[in-house]
């Protein structure tokens, strides 16, 4: 969200293609005008590939079409159940990691290419797209099932808690009444 708005405030304009309920939501209430669709299957529980490879077709076509001229994709980076990291990845344009030497083409040694390298990346780089988001859901997906465990352990520690502070309760209650009946069992055989 603070993304978003300096985004905003320095003047570009923002569209937002959201992936699950959840971001949705919580989206909707602060740039519901800026939310070009939203990509939900709620009967679906698990991520597939077919989902990351129609979120590279959406985000492509727009760039293509000069919609956007810069795409990046945020997500929940699983770091253990309990800790988990807010990441923005950029999917296009595509950055280069340069070499040491400075030069993207360091290495330049005499490769022959069977069909052509522009073809070879005109196939591979969708693809890479396509990966890059598809691990980035599960890693998202991994962040939300460790949180949910870790949610659940802690229902089920309170429930134990709640448990024995009850049962103490209860038998201190059941003490105190077995003890009121003794002392009036007493009284009265003391009084005949």
């Amino acid at each position: 969200l603070r993304f978003i708005n300096e985004l905003i405030t320095s003047g570009k304009k923002v569209k937002i293609l959201c992936v699950g309920n959840k971001g949705y939501e919580f989206l909707r209430r602060f740039h519901a005008d800026k939310i070009v669709k939203n990509l939900s299957n709620s009967q679906q529980k698990t991520v597939e590939y077919a989902n990351a490879d129609e979120i590279r077709e959406i985000v492509t076509t727009m760039f293509e079409a000069g919609e956007i001229d810069v795409a990046s994709m945020f997500y929940n980076r699983f770091i253990s159940p309990i800790n988990l990291v807010v990441t923005r990845k950029q999917l296009l344009p595509l950055e280069l990691e340069v070499a040491e030497s400075g030069d993207i083409h360091a290495a330049d040694a005499p490769y022959d290419f069977e069909p052509d390298q522009a073809q070879i990346l005109n196939h591979l780089l969708p693809k890479n797209m396509a990966i890059q988001i598809y691990s980035s859901l599960l890693e998202n997906q991994a962040s939300e099932m460790g949180a949910r465990m870790t949610a659940m352990d802690n229902a089920t520690r309170n429930a134990g808690d709640m448990i024995n502070k009850l049962t103490i309760q209860y038998n201190r209650t059941r003490q105190a009444a077995i003890t009121t009946e003794l002392i009036e069992i007493i009284a009265g055989a003391e009084a005949l």
